[in-house]
C-alpha cells in the first residue's frame, strides 16, 4: 500500500539526478516521485518550504489509508529531517531514508567557509551544511518515524584527502551515522554513485518495507 516513494536531491543538482535510483526503485514495485529544489544558492532554510508544499500536494492525492516514503541523497537528507521535525503530516508517512546525508555537517563545507566567506555567502547551500550553522536548524528525528541511513566510503574523489576518516570522497561515515537513526549501514560507493547503485535501492526496499537494512 505505501509504495509512493518522495525522491529529493542534493547540494546543486536536481531532480534528474535521482532518475537512476526512481527507476530502481520502480523495478521494485514501488512508485518514485522526483522532486525540484533550489539547493545552489538558498540555504536549506529557504528550500524547506518549497519541499513541505510539494509534498503537501503528493498527500492530498493519497488514498484514505495510504502513507509515502521519504528518501534523500546528501542535502536532500537534511531537507527530509527539517519536513520531519515540524510538519504536520507524521501520520501520512511511512518511512524515511537518508542517503550520503551529512547529519552532523559537512567538514568540506567547514573548509570552504574557513577558506572563503564570500564563497558561502553566495552558494547559500553549502554554507547551512557547516557543522555550526545546521546546529541552529530543526533537525530532530520524530521517535514515531523510523529513518535510516546509508552511508558511503569509497575514497575515489581528490577532496577526500582533506578529510580525515573513513569518507565517500565528500562526506564522513561518521557524519552520515549520526542523528538519532533507527539504522545504518556502509556500501562501497563514492558520493556521486552511491545513488545510482541498484544495491541501494534494494537497501531502501528492505528499510522501508521493515525498518531495517
Amino acid at each position: 500500500m505505501n509504495k509512493k516513494v518522495v525522491l529529493v536531491h542534493g547540494y546543486n543538482k536536481g531532480q534528474a539526478d535521482m532518475t537512476a535510483l526512481k527507476e530502481n526503485l520502480e523495478q521494485l514495485d514501488y512508485k518514485g516521485i522526483a522532486v525540484d529544489l533550489p539547493l545552489t544558492f538558498t540555504g536549506i532554510t529557504e528550500a524547506s518550504p518549497v519541499f513541505k508544499e510539494q509534498v503537501a500536494e503528493i498527500i492530498f492525492d493519497l488514498e484514505e489509508n495510504e502513507q509515502i516514503n521519504l528518501v534523500g541523497h546528501s542535502t536532500g537528507g537534511l531537507i527530509i529531517r527539517n519536513f520531519l521535525a515540524k510538519t504536520e503530516y507524521l501520520n501520512k508517512i511511512n518511512r524515511a531514508v537518508l542517503i550520503a546525508t551529512p547529519n552532523s555537517g559537512s567538514q568540506l563545507a567547514k573548509l570552504a567557509g574557513e577558506y572563503s566567506k564570500f564563497f558561502v555567502r553566495v552558494f547559500k547551500t553549502l554554507d547551512s551544511l557547516q557543522p555550526e550553522q545546521l546546529k541552529e536548524l530543526e533537525l530532530d528525528i520524530p521517535p514515531e518515524i523510523e529513518v535510516g541511513a546509508i552511508a558511503g566510503n569509497k575514497e575515489k574523489l581528490l577532496l577526500a584527502n582533506l578529510l580525515a576518516g573513513e569518507n565517500d570522497g565528500r562526506v564522513l561515515v561518521e557524519s552520515v551515522q549520526d542523528g538519532g537513526l533507527s539504522d545504518f549501514v556502509v556500501l562501497p560507493y563514492g558520493h556521486k554513485e552511491i545513488h545510482y547503485k541498484f544495491k541501494t535501492a534494494q537497501l531502501v526496499d528492505s528499510f522501508l518495507k521493515r525498518g531495517r537494512f
